[in-house]
C-alpha cells in the first residue's frame, strides 16, 4: 500500500526582530532560539518530505540540537533513520531533516513521527514551537487503466482497435518510460545531409514519434494536381506518416493553418491587424469564414481516413490543432480569441471530425505553451475531459539556457500537466520542445539532454508519456548528429532508464 505523510502541526507563531536577538528593552541579552516545523509533506515511493529546524538568529558557532524521535512509526523501519542530534552549522539559520518513507506492501493504518527538542548547546535556548508531528497514513491504490476500458476514457469511443491501443499504451507505459520523437525526422536534416533521420545517423535508430505538419496539405494553393508543389508535399507527408507507423512509430500533426481572408500567414506579424482581430471569431459557427474552415477540416478528415498501413489498417494519428495557444504569435492566441470562443472553436472542430466527418483514428492532444504556472491557468481554455485525449504543453523558453531554474520551472509545469492526466485518466505529454543549436553563434549547452532535459521531464514522479524535439534544418539543430560537440550528451539522454526510440518500443497498435 502506498503511505502518505500528512502535516499536522499546532503551534505558537513567534517574531523577533534584528535586535531582539541580541537585546531586549533593557539591554539584557536575549539568546537565539531554535524551534521546529514540518516543511514539507512527502508520499511513497518517490516523493520525500522534510522537518525543519530554526534559529532565530545565526551564531558565530555551530549549534547542536538534541532530539527525541518517537511516534507509532519506527525509525529505520518505516522511514530511513533520522540521528538524534543535528548541527545548524556556523552563520546559518536553519537545519533540513530529510524524512525518505520507506515503501512496504504492509496495510498498517495511520501512524506517526514525532520530533521534539530535547536540549540545545552554545547559549541557545528552546523556542515554540519545540515539537512537530506528522502522521504516516495509508494512500488509496492508484488507479489502473484496464485495456477493456480505455474506450470510455477517450473522446472517441468508437475509434478503431489500434487507436484505442495507443491511447492506452501511451497512458499505461508513461510512469516508467517516455518516447523520444522529432519533428519532419524523415526530411529535415542538419547540413541538408539526406538519409536515415539525424536521430538514426547518431543513435542507430529512429525517433519513437514523428511529428508532421498539416500546414501544405490544407494550403489554398494545393489543388491536388500531380505536378502541384503543395500537393507533392501532402504525398510525402502521408507516406512518412504510413512509414513511420509500418515501424511502430506514433504520429502526431500539428497544425499551422493560415488565416481564412487571404490563407497566406499565421503568424500575427504578418498578418494585417483586421485579420489578426477577426480571423478567430470568423471560423466560429455563423462566422464568415465557418464554411472555409469546415472545407480545411474536410481536408485533414480525407488525409486522415487514407493513411493505410502494410497491415491495412488506418493509422492512428496524434492531432495538435490551435497549439501555444496562450501566446500571441499566432491568429489563435489568447490576445484574439476570447476563452468561451477558443473552447467553442475546440468542441466543434472534434465534433465535426468525430461525428460528421468520420474520423475514428485520432487522439486530440490540448497544447498550451509554457506562460502557465498553475493549474486554473493551464485549463483556462479547456474544452473538457470530453474533447481531450492528451494534456501537452510545447515548452522553448525555460530550456533556453536557463540553467537549474528553468529545469525546475519546466519540472514544475510537467508536474501540473502529468498530475491533472492522472486524475482525468488523460495522456501527458510535453509535445514541443529543443534548444537549438546553431554551430559558432548559438553553442551547445553542456549536459543539456542528459541532465536539464531528462530531469525536467522525470522528476517529481512525472508521468510523461512522450516528448518531441522541433525539426534540424540546415544551420540549425535541435538534435545533434555525429561529430558534433554534445552528441554523447544526446546519446546519453536516449540510453536514460526511462528515454525510449523506436526500436525499444512495445507494440503500440496491440492492446494486451
Amino acid at each position: 500500500m502506498k503511505k502518505l505523510l500528512l502535516i499536522t502541526l499546532s503551534f505558537l507563531a513567534f517574531s523577533c526582530s534584528k535586535d531582539d536577538n541580541n537585546s531586549n528593552n533593557g539591554g539584557e541579552t536575549v539568546n537565539p532560539k531554535v524551534s521546529i516545523s514540518v516543511g514539507s509533506s512527502a508520499s511513497e515511493p518517490t516523493t520525500n518530505g522534510a522537518f525543519n529546524i530554526s534559529l532565530t538568529g545565526s551564531s558565530t558557532t555551530a549549534t547542536i540540537v538534541n532530539l527525541s524521535i518517537s511516534g507509532t512509526a519506527t525509525n529505520g523501519e518505516d522511514f530511513q533513520t533520522i540521528n538524534s542530534q543535528v548541527t545548524i552549522p556556523t552563520n546559518s539559520t536553519s537545519h533540513s531533516i530529510p524524512v525518505i518513507v520507506i515503501d512496504d506492501s504492509d496495510t498498517e493504518g495511520d501512524e506517526t513521527i514525532v520530533i521534539e527538542i530535547v536540549s540545545v548547546s552554545n547559549n541557545a535556548e528552546i523556542g515554540t514551537p519545540d515539537s512537530a508531528t506528522m502522521t504516516l497514513s495509508e494512500e488509496p491504490e492508484a488507479f489502473v487503466l484496464q485495456p477493456e476500458d480505455t474506450a470510455n476514457y477517450m473522446v472517441n469511443p468508437n475509434s478503431t482497435d489500434e487507436t484505442i491501443a495507443l491511447f492506452y499504451n501511451l497512458k499505461t507505459m508513461s510512469p516508467d518510460s517516455f518516447i523520444i520523437g522529432q519533428q519532419d525526422a524523415f526530411n529535415s536534416f542538419y547540413n541538408n545531409a539526406a538519409g536515415d533521420s539525424d536521430i538514426k545517423k547518431l543513435t542507430g535508430s529512429d525517433p519513437g514519434l514523428l511529428g508532421s505538419d498539416f500546414m501544405f496539405i490544407t494550403d489554398d494553393n494545393n489543388d491536388g494536381t500531380a505536378s502541384n508543389w503543395f500537393y507533392q508535399q501532402e504525398q510525402i507527408i502521408m507516406a512518412d506518416a504510413v512509414e513511420a507507423y509500418n515501424k511502430g512509430m506514433v504520429n502526431m500533426f500539428t497544425w499551422h493553418l493560415r488565416e481564412p481572408y487571404d490563407g497566406d500567414h499565421f503568424y500575427v506579424s504578418e498578418m494585417t491587424q483586421f485579420q489578426a482581430e477577426n480571423a478567430f471569431a470568423s471560423i466560429l459557427p455563423g462566422g464568415a469564414n465557418h464554411e472555409y474552415y469546415k472545407q480545411k477540416l474536410q481536408k485533414v478528415a480525407d488525409v486522415a481516413n487514407n493513411l493505410i498501413g502494410s497491415d491495412g489498417k488506418k493509422v492512428p494519428i496524434i492531432f495538435r490543432p490551435f497549439h501555444e495557444f496562450d501566446g500571441n504569435w499566432f491568429w489563435w492566441g489568447d490576445d484574439y480569441c476570447s476563452p468561451q470562443q477558443f473552447i467553442e472553436c475546440w468542441q466543434f472542430t472534434v465534433t465535426y471530425l468525430r461525428d460528421t466527418l468520420g474520423v475514428n483514428n485520432m487522439l486530440y492532444a490540448f497544447a498550451p505553451d509554457n506562460s502557465y504556472t498553475t493549474e486554473a491557468l493551464y485549463l483556462q481554455r479547456y474544452p473538457g475531459d470530453a474533447y481531450v485525449d492528451i494534456l501537452a504543453m510545447d515548452n522553448y523558453g525555460d530550456f533556453n539556457n536557463q540553467g537549474q531554474s528553468g529545469v525546475t520551472a519546466a519540472n514544475n509545469k510537467l508536474k501540473i500537466v502529468s498530475d491533472l492526466a492522472k486524475q482525468r485518466v488523460k495522456i501527458a505529454a510535453l509535445s514541443e520542445t529543443g534548444y537549438f543549436v546553431t554551430p559558432g553563434d548559438n553553442n551547445p549547452i553542456s549536459n543539456f539532454y542528459s541532465s536539464n532535459l531528462y530531469n525536467a521531464i522525470t522528476n517529481n514522479n512525472n508521468h510523461i508519456a512522450f516528448m518531441m524535439f522541433w525539426s534540424n534544418n540546415e544551420n540549425t539543430y535541435c538534435t545533434p548528429v555525429p561529430g558534433m560537440t554534445d552528441a554523447n550528451d544526446f546519446i546519453e539522454f536516449t540510453n536514460k532508464p526511462k528515454s525510449l526510440l523506436e526500436n525499444e518500443l512495445p507494440n503500440m497498435y496491440q492492446l494486451p
